[in-house]
């Protein structure tokens, strides 16, 4: 199975940590994906992430991740679907729950990855499952529980 990620950080904004690490994340998140596929990962400020989610949400905020699935048929190439992270909110969540900042974008990147697999949290038993899921990825990538704050 190949992956391609396509890391898009047009802003240039700092302290993205690098197209290998985005990579090994997508990878090993992936939950009974047996193909080959693209996945796109937008890098944007505050005021992109606000219009994307008053536009598709309809909650007028930034948020740190959001997740569109893609309908793949419609594609000349398997995707995923993708996913769009606020990187000034990343910053100011690990700041404010003292985490590493790394390990922030690990979460995200993995949390967002499973909802484009069909996973949520909507209901209480998604969530424990969700989440159970994401503290496994993240001990196997070497990260501590997200959870713990």
């Amino acid at each position: 199975m190949a992956i391609k990620t396509d890391l898009q950080n047009e802003s240039a904004l700092p302290d993205v940590p690098s197209s290998l690490q985005f990579q090994e994340w997508v990878t090993a998140a992936l939950q009974q994906v047996h193909r080959d596929f693209e996945q796109t990962i937008r890098i944007v400020d505050e005021d992109e992430s606000r219009d994307l989610n008053r536009r598709f949400r309809n909650k007028d905020s930034a948020t740190n991740v959001l997740a569109f699935p893609s309908d793949s048929e419609l594609l000349d190439y398997d995707c995923l679907g993708d996913l769009v992270i606020c990187a000034p909110v990343v910053a100011s969540e690990a700041a404010l729950q003292g985490k590493p900042l790394l390990a922030h974008w690990a979460h995200l990147v993995v949390h967002g990855m499973l909802h484009l697999q069909g996973f949520d949290h909507q209901s209480d038993r998604e969530t424990r499952h969700m989440e159970a899921l994401e503290i496994k990825i993240l001990d196997s990538l070497g990260y501590t529980n997200p959870y713990n704050v």
